[in-house]
């Protein structure tokens, strides 16, 4: 059809024809481009449910793991654990194999209590389920857990002198 256009009307159906098809095919590139776009979308947003859907059961798995180790450790069966029994039990080499492999580092083990007590005298189940994973990683989180600690306790102490300091100077004005 083309060729007779060409021939015999007018060579400028031929600039006309080749636009035509440069711009026919783009499309259809364009087209096949969005399509497996989409496939490829759809595929990442599947992956993406099963990462997160593998990160719950992950979680799952660890919060299952401290409930039993925890119950485990609890010897009087209150559901506490006492400085003295988590001392204890942190002495033996396979519990700090545990932490080790629950990607938990435990250098000190009054530390280590402290953080878990959140300023108690024992650890309850939900204390320790819920902290552990704080600790989780590199040796620097924790670090910082343990600075965030003791600031905690620094900043109770100040609040305490304060307002001893505030009841001392109420004193020394209602008997001057």
């Amino acid at each position: 059809y083309v060729r007779t256009l060409v021939e015999e009307v007018s060579i400028f159906y031929a600039f006309f024809f080749a636009t035509y098809v440069v711009a026919v095919n783009f499309a259809l590139f364009r087209i096949i481009t969005a399509l497996f776009l989409k496939d490829s979308m759809a595929a990442a947003a599947a992956d993406a449910q099963v990462a997160l859907a593998y990160k719950e059961r992950q979680a799952q798995n660890l919060s299952t793991k401290m409930i039993r180790f925890f119950e485990a450790t609890d010897t009087s069966g209150m559901g506490l654990l006492t400085r003295e029994q988590f001392s204890t039990v942190m002495e033996n080499p396979e519990v700090k194999e545990w932490f080790s492999l629950m990607d938990v580092e435990v250098s000190e083990s009054a530390e280590f209590f402290d953080f878990l007590a959140l300023g108690h005298d024992h650890v309850t189940i939900e204390d320790f389920v819920r902290s552990i994973p704080r600790l989780r990683g590199q040796a620097r989180s924790q670090d910082m857990v343990a600075v965030l600690l003791s600031s905690n306790r620094m900043q109770q102490t100040l609040n305490g002198i304060s307002d001893l300091l505030q009841h001392v100077n109420g004193i020394q004005v209602a008997g001057a």
